[in-house]
């Protein structure tokens, strides 16, 4: 689909170099490897602006996403923004200068990545948000969990754990991210929860969203705070690093780790008995929706704004269906 390009920013040397990198940082679908689109006409090209390709999460959300493209019959490049949210941004410029028909964005950033969303849909791409909620007129559509909800959720688990425990007020230690807008969501409502029912939050430490950072706060945590009754970890990373620490600091038999996304190692720590309950989201169906909703927004269709994938909070009693994707 030919656009007329509204923005100069770039020079043409500059617009070459740019894609360059562009391509250079991508993964993904290309059009050779799509399906024809279902109305013969030239393939739709989509953008996926992802946060990082370390953690499992995003790479699921990239399996769907791919094999919605393939399904739809889209030309898909993924760009790996590796946890830097000036490349998001440069990534979506990029995008518009290449004519791309819509944009699917993963933000670090939430606020600073508005200006860079408003550009793309000046120029015509759709725009479609996924997990992190961008709240801006630019997004036509919302694709994830509602965050503060599930949070909440899992700080009501808690509540009804400690009940079960005997324990009133039990001193919790959260492995957060304190850079990342999407788990602050995760941690103030988790709080919230927990301290209208008599909890403490008695630290907070920084995990910035990397598994070692996670882990040497988490052990830091462990060491400092021997009153610890649980720690809550905000996401991936975060809990990664947090089961490792309760394993090197052998602490598993005085705390109890919740948290946010499977891994291999979280469900070994729910078999072992410390971890008890992992707030589990979809990732793949995040992926899959999000690009079925750009499609159906370039075919004309009326955007849906927000579109809900719901959580489930994984225990013992239900983690065996899940071992087969970690293993």
């Amino acid at each position: 689909m030919a656009r007329p390009t509204r923005f100069t920013r770039l020079t043409a040397v500059t617009a070459i170099l740019a894609t360059g990198l562009l391509a250079a940082a991508c993964g993904g679908t290309d059009a050779s490897d799509t399906a024809p689109s279902a109305d013969g006409g030239e393939k739709p090209k989509i953008g996926l602006v992802q946060i990082n390709q370390q953690a499992i999460f995003f790479n699921e959300m990239n399996a769907g996403a791919q094999q919605a493209a393939k399904d739809a019959g889209v030309d898909l490049t993924i760009f790996n923004a590796n946890d830097d949210p000036v490349k998001q941004n440069e990534a979506i410029d990029n995008f518009v200068q290449q004519q791309f028909d819509g944009v699917i964005v993963v933000a670090i950033d939430v606020e600073g990545i508005k200006p860079a969303v408003k550009i793309a849909k000046d120029a015509g791409l759709k725009v479609v948000a996924v997990d992190a909620i961008v709240d801006s007129p630019a997004v036509d559509t919302q694709v994830g969990v509602d965050n503060a909800a599930a949070a909440k959720q899992m700080g009501t688990f808690v509540n009804e754990w400690a009940k079960k425990q005997n324990v009133a007020a039990p001193n919790i230690g959260v492995v957060g991210a304190l850079n990342s807008f999407i788990q602050n969501v995760r941690k103030d409502g988790f709080n919230s929860t927990v301290e209208a029912a008599g909890a403490k939050i008695v630290q907070t430490v920084d995990g910035q969203n990397k598994q070692e950072a996670a882990l040497a706060a988490a052990e830091n945590l462990l060491t400092s705070r021997s009153d610890l009754t649980a720690v809550y970890a905000t996401g991936e990373p975060a809990l990664l690093g947090t089961v490792a620490a309760v394993k090197s600091q052998n602490a598993s038999d005085r705390v109890k780790v919740f948290g946010w996304d499977l891994t291999a190692e979280a469900i070994g720590g729910i078999d072992a008995g410390f971890v008890a309950g992992v707030v589990q989201q979809d990732p793949r169906t995040e992926g899959y929706e999000a690009v079925k909703e750009v499609k159906a927004l370039v075919g004309g269709a009326q955007a849906k704004k927000t579109i809900d994938v719901p959580v489930t909070i994984v225990t013992q009693e239900n983690v065996d269906k899940y071992r087969s994707t970690f293993k």
